[in-house]
């Protein structure tokens, strides 16, 4: 017995060599060990893509809740499946010949999944975003969210037509509508108007007891705000009340009274619930204004889509908007962390014809192209384009961010990451740190309520991306803490180690 067990031995030894792991440098450890930190699990693992080699790793291999990091999932599987090149075309047809300037029927929108249909273009071709999106509360973009809509009304108008003897449809059939996204519980659905939302914006006054000025934006008649709200001092909690005082679906009130404290402008949006309706409201509207008398689809109608589509030829085509290339809507999906656009690729990709056919999801899509790439599975599960339903091991990402490193659109992909301390979700992470401007990464989050502690609980925090480190090598990061508590803002208190911890790294490996 004793001359086998001394055989085993080395065996035992020589396979905890093989699954041994570099640990973090010290200053590493030092923010791992911080007593917050005490009940939490850290993961992570730092990968010279070069000499393909591990320079630092913790629990590399096991599952972590990935919360947002999931969307350089997403976004490389639309990269690699759609193309940086690709542009959503999104139609207005008509359905009849058009006698006297009336069209003998319909006209239908078409909508393709296009996430930013009514998101303002740069002139350098990107598209505007500012680093808090609305979506999650922060302002709109100072623009006005209808002006795609106003361009294809024009472009209806410059054909000579006036009015159409049948309604204005939206044809939303491209996926089906209404599933909530996880993380804002936004409706998904192929038509994305202003992010499927309505911005309400409140400015408190200067002073306690002056008015509150509130502003709606895109201003239609779908949605209709009445607001009783006075300004309260500063430090004050706020107390708003929101009623929802509605019997027609299609136009809505909100009444909103209470007070708000003096401090900056909040925009506690409305989430449009029926996106394809608000489209058909909002186009008929913006028709009309462009001398064009049309109705929105009557209630009672139920349009047979896969009958009207047989209408959808090129000659009946009245007006049409040509998204920018995939590539600038990456940069908001990662710059903003856009919930919604990144649960609808999924969908999108799922409802192209090959998969179609072939009776597969997008998540099939996306699970045959990692397989290509020889990525070991074991270490992904994913539920969800935005990371609301997801788990990743720090290994898997790591492998996956170099396999994207050798693609065609790696530099558009890496491009549309938040940059450290500069844009994006994180630009109020480590501003000061050495490594600002140095490391291009994907934040995520995914937080509840703890209602026996009555305080917030984050089930994740994580960091995953790319840095060529002070002395030059190129690295690719994953860094996850999870199940995290015990301070007034965990997510914040934790975002900001990871930060540190990304920038530590770059300032130490040799």
């Amino acid at each position: 017995m004793t001359p086998r067990l001394c055989q085993l031995i080395p065996a035992f030894a020589f396979a905890s060599l093989l699954t041994a792991q570099p640990t973090p440098h010290k200053r590493i450890q030092q923010v791992m060990d911080r007593p917050e930190f005490t009940h939490a699990t850290w993961g992570m693992e730092f990968y010279d893509l070069q000499s393909k080699k591990t320079i630092y790793a913790v629990n590399r291999d096991r599952l972590f809740v990935p919360g947002s990091t999931t969307k350089i999932v997403t976004t490389g599987t639309a990269f690699a499946t759609l193309g940086a090149d690709y542009q959503f075309r999104t139609r207005v047809y008509r359905t009849g010949p058009v006698r006297s300037g009336i069209v003998q029927g319909d006209l239908v929108l078409v909508a393709t999944g296009d996430p930013n249909l009514t998101r303002w273009e740069h002139p350098a071709g990107s598209y505007a975003f500012v680093d808090q999106d609305h979506s999650y509360g922060g302002q709109p973009l100072p623009i006005d969210p209808l002006t795609s809509l106003r361009d294809m009304a024009q472009q209806v108008a410059s054909r000579g037509i006036r009015g159409a003897t049948g309604q204005v449809l939206v044809d939303a059939s491209l996926f089906r509508e209404g599933t909530r996204e996880l993380g804002t519980r936004v409706v998904i659905s192929p038509l994305i108007l202003n992010d499927n939302v309505i911005d309400v914006i409140v400015t408190p006054g200067a002073r306690a007891g002056d008015p509150v000025g509130v502003a709606v934006s895109p201003h239609t008649s779908y949605l209709t705000v009445q607001a009783n709200l006075t300004t309260a001092d500063s430090g004050t909690s706020p107390a708003v009340r929101t009623v929802e005082d509605s019997t027609d679906k299609d136009h809505r009130t909100i009444v909103v009274s209470g007070r708000v404290p003096v401090g900056p402008p909040t925009n506690p949006r409305w989430v449009v619930p029926v996106p394809s309706r608000f489209g058909e409201v909002v186009l008929a509207e913006v028709l009309n204004d462009a001398g064009i008398h049309v109705i929105p689809r009557l209630g009672s109608r139920t349009p047979d889509y896969a009958q009207i589509a047989r209408s959808y030829a090129d000659s009946l085509v009245v007006a049409e908007h040509v998204s920018l290339p995939f590539a600038a809507a990456s940069r908001v999906i990662l710059k903003t962390s856009q919930n919604l656009h990144a649960s609808t690729m999924p969908m999108v990709l799922g409802a192209r014809p090959a998969a179609r056919d072939a009776g597969k999801t997008g998540f099939d899509v996306a699970h045959d192209w990692l397989q290509s790439a020889g990525l070991n599975l074991d270490g992904a599960v994913q539920g969800d384009g935005a990371g609301g339903d997801a788990f990743f091991s720090p290994a898997f990402m790591t492998r996956y961010l170099e396999y994207v490193a050798a693609q065609p659109w790696a530099e558009a992909f890496q491009a549309a990451l938040p940059i450290l301390g500069t844009d994006g979700t994180l630009a109020a992470i480590q501003p000061s740190a050495p490594a600002v401007g140095k490391v291009h990464a994907k934040t995520g989050t995914f937080s509840s309520f703890d209602p026996l502690n009555r305080r917030s609980i984050v089930h994740a925090k994580g960091l995953a991306g790319y840095f060529t480190s002070k002395s030059g090598r190129q690295i690719a990061f994953a860094i996850y803490v999870n199940n995290f508590a015990g301070v007034p803002d965990p997510a914040t208190f934790a975002g900001q180690a990871l930060g540190e911890i990304a920038s530590i790294a770059w300032e130490v490996i040799k």
